[in-house]
């Protein structure tokens, strides 16, 4: 879709509306520039602008395809691709989204070709319409204005996602235990924005060599912004590094908590049921109908003498072999030990 198509001479737009692109040819000959800008076009548009503009189909290729990194690239001898993510932070979703813009920049002509979650180009144009000292230098104004744009963009974001951060450092050296899965997405998106803002820098390192005097210095200015937001994004993918080893390391120990609680209620019940098995052998042999226990059990001295005397003498035994087959701790060596500890 055509978004805006407009002629610039001497710093100026010289129609109120767009041009369109049977009369772009004519324009360019005036001298000065084009600006066309595509939001999202379709293959048989892309292949209009192409022949309008007499584009390489690898270049139309890029604008279509979506990349993971900026670059810039010379197809012709005088136009030149330059590919940008832009970013944006959804507070919904607490995650951030990405989009792209490919510039196509020629001494006659600019092509923006926005995708997905795209910076927008409105204020963009608006604003460099106001500054028709930097229109004057020609196409390449209209690059460093988009890549203006684009990196203003990125310094949101990057506090969005160093908040998140935060929040997710907080809780983890707090001992609790954060949920593992957003420490993983959020090093998924830092590591995204990563990938559109590193590679970035070589890209307003190579414009700028080949930028008009005029726009250096503005250049330079975006670049120094893209370098503080790059150190920036790169000590938060280090940060989560960290938070992510911490996370797991408080598992573990929640882990081996839990471990030995279960550890200790197991020994518990063994023990119970250690006790009760020769207790239960005792109590079910003596209640079975045999004559001779009928016959000599039939007073309380005789009950409590083979009924609970039967049950005390094997508890005493097992209580006893018990003791026995615990470790034996010396306790003058463990107080020798420990007033040693102290006096060190």
């Amino acid at each position: 879709m055509i978004v805006d198509c407009a002629h610039y001479k001497d710093g100026h737009r010289t129609d109120a509306g767009q041009v369109p692109l049977a009369e772009i040819s004519d324009r360019r000959a005036q001298g000065g520039f084009v600006w066309l800008g595509l939001f999202e076009p379709g293959e048989k548009e892309l292949a209009q602008v192409r022949e309008t503009f007499g584009l390489h189909e690898l270049a139309v290729e890029d604008a279509l395809t979506l990349h993971r990194h900026p670059k810039i690239v010379s197809y012709d001898a005088d136009v030149q691709l330059a590919i940008m993510r832009t970013a944006r932070y959804d507070d919904a979703a607490e995650q951030v989204d990405f989009g792209e813009i490919s510039v196509f920049v020629a001494p006659t002509f600019v092509i923006t070709v926005r995708q997905g979650v795209a910076t927008e180009l409105a204020g963009v144009r608006q604003r460099l319409e106001e500054r028709p000292e930097l229109l004057t230098a020609g196409s390449s104004s209209v690059l460093w204005a988009v890549l203006d744009a684009v990196v203003d963009t990125y310094a949101p974001v990057a506090l969005e996602v160093e908040r998140d951060v935060d929040d997710i450092e907080a809780t983890v050296f707090s001992g609790a235990v954060a949920p593992t899965e957003r420490i993983y997405s959020l090093r998924g998106e830092a590591t995204g924005f990563y990938r559109a803002v590193h590679p970035l820098l070589a890209v307003v390192a190579t414009v700028e060599r080949t930028a008009p005097k005029k726009l250096r210095p503005y250049l330079r200015d975006v670049h120094d912004h893209l370098i503080r937001v790059d150190e920036g994004i790169a000590d938060q993918r280090e940060l989560l590094r960290q938070v992510l080893e911490a996370n797991m390391a408080v598992i573990s120990v929640e882990q081996t908590r839990v471990s030995v609680q279960q550890n200790r209620t197991i020994q518990q019940l063994t023990i119970l049921a250690t006790i009760f098995l020769p207790l239960t052998f005792i109590t079910g042999f003596f209640g079975q109908n045999f004559g001779w226990l009928v016959d000599h059990i039939k007073s309380f001295p005789a009950f409590f003498l083979y009924g609970l005397g039967g049950l005390v003498v094997p508890l005493v035994l097992l209580i006893t072999w018990m003791r026995l087959r615990m470790p034996r701790v010396d306790t003058r060596a463990a107080a020798g030990e420990a007033a040693g500890a102290r006096h060190h």
